[in-house]
């Protein structure tokens, strides 16, 4: 049996080697002290692989570009640094669906060193892996060497979180905070829209929801629900509020009936004191909680995201621009298709009808359509025009499931910005989506 001890943060820098393969814990769980150390054995070290998912801490290894030799980073999911960064070659986006990211990754390479922030142990030296169980779970279980944060400011969760203090290998105590979340107030178009989704969700639905100024609007819009369930990728502050009006509870649920149901929770501090022993809510593994086949096990499943882009077959981009990587598939698809093999199911994509964006001959920002003739060169799909079924901008709201490319385009079409839409007519036609006699 191992007997994991407890070290300064220096020591677990001095155990990383060249071509070492290092795996983080994902947003609220990143290991802030390794992420904010790592850069110390820069210069002893070459073609070190960082793996992370929604970071928050602005490292020095991966943002001085001086340390491009050292180490390269693999991001499940970007956020605004690594955008930002990736322009110093050393920063890269790994495709994957959330419920396949952890257990695809080990099948290609695995990992040396695991680190992720945690709960101390208790009095039976069980620690939780608190605030994320995406892929973190599996891959402790796999790697060579596993070092755990403790840290009496993170919630103790239930599900799958625990683990034995006979598993680590080394504990490295800290009192930083986790990382949250800003309450995004939602904006009028966000009101519409959540309001649209809203009218479509009925009492006793479970749903799975994400974050931003949308699925605030809708979390908002269902507070007058009844006996509605969880069961979502990510756990937010707005269910919080779900829970405490009476909306959610739970019980008519057909899988985990009466608990709410996540694989990794970010938001405010109120989220996290929630969370802190509260059998109520099960952090379970993300390769469990997002598989499509288990989501579609709960009848009335109802799955809500967002995209950039939706072309008029119904192909949705919503982690690139064109070729710039902005973010990331994450649960989308996951979800989505879930959502939609259960019995009554439901997906919802949303988006604003039209952006601002900077005109590259002008240098003067102009309004464009986000529902588009085609997507732009080189756009990730991520959300297949096969596994689309409502689509929600602020002029209204469309079922795609089953429809053909000429009554998708044309459904489409009259939710767009009525500014665009004689446009967009135009190049249906001219792509041979509508003919025109129609």
């Amino acid at each position: 049996m191992k007997n994991p001890k407890y070290v300064e943060i220096d020591q677990i820098i001095d155990l990383v080697q060249s071509d070492y393969q290092i795996i983080v814990g994902s947003a609220a769980a990143e290991p802030q002290e390794f992420m904010k150390n790592l850069h110390k054995c820069g210069h002893r070290v070459n073609n070190v692989t960082v793996t992370n998912c929604l970071p928050f801490v602005d490292s020095e290894f991966f943002m001085d570009e001086k340390w491009r030799d050292s180490f390269f980073l693999d991001g499940w999911f970007y956020t605004g640094v690594l955008r930002k960064m990736h322009k110093h070659g050393n920063i890269s986006f790994i495709p994957n669906n959330l419920h396949f990211a952890g257990t695809k990754r080990l099948q290609y390479k695995k990992a040396n060193i695991f680190v992720s922030a945690a709960t101390m142990p208790d009095k039976h030296g069980y620690i939780s892996l608190s605030l994320s169980n995406i892929y973190e779970k599996e891959i402790l279980e796999q790697a060579d060497i596993v070092v755990l944060e403790v840290n009496e400011n993170f919630p103790r969760t239930y599900g799958d979180t625990e683990v034995h203090i006979s598993d680590v290998d080394y504990l490295v105590k800290t009192a930083y905070e986790p990382p949250t979340l800003p309450d995004v107030e939602p904006n009028e178009k966000d009101k519409i829209i959540g309001n649209f989704i809203a009218e479509k969700i009925n009492d006793g639905d479970t749903i799975q929801l994400g974050i931003g100024g949308i699925p605030n609007a809708v979390a908002k819009a269902l507070v007058n629900k009844k006996d509605l369930g969880i069961h979502t990728e990510m756990f937010t502050s707005g269910m919080i509020d779900l829970i405490e009006s009476g909306a959610v509870n739970g019980k008519k649920k057909t899988l985990h009936k009466g608990k709410h149901v996540c694989c990794f929770a970010l938001g405010n501090k109120a989220l996290y004191d929630y969370l802190d022993h509260n059998p109520a809510v099960l952090v379970l593994r993300g390769s469990y909680v997002n598989d499509p086949a288990i989501i579609g096990l709960n009848d009335n499943q109802v799955s809500i995201n967002s995209t950039l882009e939706v072309d008029l077959t119904g192909q949705c981009a919503s982690e690139s621009i064109g070729t710039t990587h902005f973010s990331g598939t994450g649960g989308q698809s996951d979800t989505a298709v879930g959502a939609q093999k259960a019995k009554n199911g439901r997906s919802f994509i949303s988006l604003y009808s039209t952006a601002w964006v900077r005109n590259p001959e002008t240098g003067e920002k102009e309004e464009v359509s986000k529902i588009v003739p085609t997507l732009k060169p080189g756009a990730a799909v991520s959300l297949s025009r096969n596994d689309v079924d409502y689509v929600v901008t602020e002029y209204g709201i469309v079922r795609l499931r089953g429809t053909n490319i000429r009554e998708r385009a044309k459904l489409l079409i009259s939710i767009a910005h009525p500014k665009f839409r004689d446009e967009l007519y135009k190049e249906a036609i001219k792509a041979g989506f509508i003919h025109e006699h129609f």
